[in-house]
Parts: structure tokens; C-alpha cells; sequence
């Protein structure tokens, strides 16, 4: 049985004071959640990972970072290493999200090339699909999701998506309060399921497979309770501790 796993994206949001204040009451609201059904992490802009790893100490919350250089060292002017997040702590790294891809002009060979810069360090690299309202009304939805998952596959092999994450995140969803039904998001999540089963049944049946796109406390549930559904990537309700909480004891139940 799959395990679930809820990620808090906390985009470039947050102050030193704010972000105490969100982990210590993340802390409080989860010290009581089961520790060996559901794995939990938050990624911070990069300058609070140190500060939000420190304040984790001993919690079973983990630290990921939202994104990643392709190189490990060199005259990259702004650019973060996958070493550097290992040394300083962090598990995951979330590659090819939706607003990298469009705002930064990440590529499918960019995003590729991320993917297994993070997993060269022993990190899991939680890797972003989706597709824009005007291909899913063009019924393109499918197609361009698989066109992703195969660009990283080409390039890691299908052995390596079992050390990944992969997040559907509908972009017209994310930030916009709209949602993916239920039975929309379990039909992407399925037919992701079934490229990786193409290639490895066992890879296919063991990867976490997470939603995203303004989940919140009182859809999540719902969410959770479809099959092929393990957890979500959550975005603006991850600020809030009592909400995120609340999506961390959805995936629970």
C-alpha cells in the first residue's frame, strides 16, 4: 500500500518572523498525526531552508526545495546545486512547475536534466505535469501530460521514476481557486499511472502520485479518497497552518 504524502509549496512568500511562526504551528497542529501513514514536507524559498530545517529538528516534517540548477558547480551566477540543498538537509525538490515552465521557459530537456541532477545526490525530485485550460479544451490533456513524463523517462530511465515524485497540477487550477473534479484528477492520475506501467508495473504500482491546484481543507478528502490520488502538492493553503494541517489529516483518514 502506497503511503500518502502532502508537500506545502510556499512560493516566494514569507519573512524570517512569519515562517517561525507558520512552522511552529505546523508543529503544534501535526503532533498528533500518525507518523507511519502520511509523509509530510514544506519547501521554502531557498534563504529559509537553513532556518525551517533547524526549527524541524526532531519533527517528522521534512525540507525540500522548489527548485534546482541542472549543474553541480560552476559560473552559474544565481543558480542553487543539488549538493548544496543535500548538505544543508533538504529530501525533496519540486522540477517542472507550471510557473517555471511558463514564466522561466523551462523545457521538457531543462526540466530532464533537473530531474536527475536532484536524484545524483540522493534526493527526491518531485517532478510538475499538467496541462493549460486551452488543451484541456482541445482534449489535449492526455497526450501532453504523457509527452512530460516521457521526456524524463527517455532521459532517466523508468528505474529512476521510483525514486520520484510525480504532481498533476492542472495549471488553469493553480492559484485560481478552481479546481479539477474528483473523477477529472483521477482520470489524469490513472493514465499517468498507466504510462509508467507501459514501461514497469512495479515502478508504476509503488510511485506517490499527488494532486495540485487550490486544494484546500474541504476538498481534500474527496481528493484523497480517489484511487490512484496519494496526496497533494498544495499551494496557498500550505501558508496557513490550521489549513494544512487540516489537507495533512485528509490524506490521513
Amino acid at each position: 500500500m502506497r503511503r500518502s504524502l502532502v508537500v506545502g509549496n510556499w512560493k516566494m512568500h514569507g519573512s524570517a518572523a512569519s515562517i517561525d511562526t507558520l512552522v511552529t504551528g505546523l508543529q503544534q497542529q501535526l503532533a498528533n498525526l500518525p507518523a507511519d501513514q502520511t509523509d509530510i514536507a514544506v519547501c521554502p524559498p531557498f534563504v529559509f531552508i537553513p532556518q525551517v530545517i533547524s526549527q524541524l529538528e526532531g519533527s517528522a516534517i521534512a525540507c525540500g526545495a522548489q527548485n534546482v540548477s541542472d549543474q553541480q558547480e560552476g559560473a552559474y551566477t544565481g543558480e542553487i546545486s543539488a549538493t548544496m540543498l543535500a548538505e544543508l538537509g533538504c529530501q525533496y525538490v519540486i522540477v517542472g512547475h507550471s510557473e517555471r515552465r511558463t514564466l522561466m521557459a523551462e523545457s521538457d530537456a531543462d526540466i530532464a536534466a533537473k530531474f536527475t541532477a536532484v536524484q545524483s545526490q540522493g534526493l527526491t525530485p518531485i517532478l510538475c505535469v499538467g496541462e493549460s485550460l486551452a488543451q484541456r479544451e482541445a482534449g489535449e490533456t492526455l497526450s501532453w501530460i504523457e509527452q512530460q513524463i516521457k521526456a524524463v523517462i527517455a532521459v532517466a530511465g523508468i528505474e529512476a521514476m521510483a525514486a520520484s515524485v510525480i504532481a498533476y497540477e492542472p495549471i488553469w487550477a493553480i492559484g485560481t481557486g478552481k479546481t479539477a473534479s474528483p473523477e477529472q484528477a483521477q482520470e489524469v492520475h490513472a493514465h499517468i499511472r498507466q504510462v509508467l506501467a507501459n514501461e514497469s508495473q512495479a515502478v508504476a504500482g509503488a510511485l506517490q502520485l499527488l494532486y495540485g491546484g487550490s486544494v484546500k481543507a474541504d476538498n481534500a478528502a474527496e481528493l484523497f479518497g480517489k484511487q490512484d490520488i496519494d496526496g497533494a502538492l498544495v499551494g496557498g493553503a500550505a501558508l496557513k497552518a490550521a489549513d494544512f494541517a487540516a489537507i495533512c489529516m485528509a490524506a490521513t483518514a
